[in-house]
């Protein structure tokens, strides 16, 4: 199956239910309040199921996101219901993207940037982005850290979860390509409906690249964009050795 396929969408919110997206969002948030506090518009970027897009919006933005995921995108059309006028979604590939209309913040969350695995893809994505920006507006994003996942390589990882209706077991296993900056995480998925006493076996591939400074400093440059800070995920230091995921801020 591709990358967030139709049966993986369907339990990608409960994989997840542990993800402190309140969290992340005010994170998100306090970086937007130090570098553009009176932006009021917003475009996620890989948005998922919607819940970034929802909690921003709940928050006072105007927010649109766009996913690949056809799938991903109907689920988080039930996140518009009494937001309808503040809260909408498009499905596009990001790097393909047009919406003729210009944010002032763009935000790519959850390693999306990283799913773009070749040279062509990131700077098409950087070129959107820019092509999206008002002026003055900055992109938030973040990614796999080279210097980290090349420090603490990925390895065999074993996930269990389950509530009142289903039990889901998840084993990745990585292959690594060195000279392509690239991560196969293989991804093994036993959902077992708990009500209709079903088993279902899902199979996916997700590669994902990781990022140094320079070429993505090099990118920046090439599309017209400034980088501004660059931190370890949900803190203000910066990166190191030991930050397997980095935030960038870049504004136009």
């Amino acid at each position: 199956m591709n990358q967030f396929g139709t049966i993986y969408s369907q339990y990608y919110d409960l994989l997840y239910k542990d993800k402190d997206y309140e969290a992340e969002v005010e994170y998100v948030e306090d970086l937007i309040n130090k570098l553009h506090p009176n932006a009021k518009t917003i475009l996620d970027m890989g948005c998922g199921t919607g819940r970034h897009a929802e909690i921003l919006c709940e928050k006072g933005y105007i927010v649109h996101g766009v996913d690949l995921s056809g799938e991903m995108i109907r689920i988080a059309e039930e996140r518009r219901v009494g937001k309808e006028d503040r809260l909408s979604f498009t499905c596009s590939d990001i790097a393909e993207l047009n919406l003729d209309k210009k944010f002032d913040i763009v935000v790519s969350l959850f390693h999306v940037l990283s799913y773009q695995t070749s040279n062509k893809n990131v700077i098409q994505v950087f070129k959107a982005t820019k092509k999206h920006l008002a002026e003055g507006g900055i992109f938030i994003f973040d990614f796999w850290y080279g210097p980290a996942v090349l420090t603490d390589r990925p390895s065999i990882r074993l996930k269990k979860i389950e509530n009142e209706m289903l039990r889901i077991i998840r084993i990745a296993e990585p292959l690594m390509y060195p000279q392509e900056n690239v991560v196969d995480v293989n991804y093994s998925v036993l959902i077992y409906d708990k009500k209709e006493n079903k088993l279902i076996e899902i199979k996916e591939t997700h590669k994902m690249r990781y990022f140094f400074d320079p070429e993505l400093e090099l990118i920046c440059d090439m599309v017209g964009l400034r980088v501004l800070k660059k931190y370890e995920w949900m803190t203000s230091k910066s990166p190191d050795f030991t930050s397997w995921n980095v935030v960038w801020v870049v504004g136009n």
